[in-house]
């Protein structure tokens, strides 16, 4: 695993329930849901991405960060993750805003 993604998983409380942005091919979410017993979901918009996910057995849904994180409810995520997807993202503030909604501690 990347050295930043270590970081990042020994930040992560055990039973957490997580929602990992750009999560490319669902190693962090992996690792958290065996060692750390997290549950929760990545979103992608790679398809390869979305297929290394589902051959991990990670939960992973295929959208565009750009529209937002509509879909989910305020305070619905114990840590909200995006370690390499905010340059990617054209609105990176609107992103911002949607992570602080939707998760109590964001990364």
């Amino acid at each position: 695993m990347r050295a930043d993604l270590e970081i990042i998983h020994d930040w992560i409380p055990a039973g957490s329930r997580v929602l990992d942005l750009g999560c490319g091919s669902g190693e962090l979410l992996a690792s958290l849901r065996d060692r750390k017993q997290v549950t929760g979901y990545g979103l992608e918009i790679d398809a390869d991405n979305i297929a290394a996910c589902v051959a991990k057995g990670v939960n992973v849904i295929e959208q565009d960060l750009d529209k937002g994180l509509g879909n989910f409810a305020s305070n619905s995520f114990d840590v909200v993750i995006m370690t390499q997807a905010l340059q990617a993202v054209e609105y990176p503030d609107r992103i911002l805003d949607e992570m602080l909604r939707v998760g109590r501690q964001c990364i």
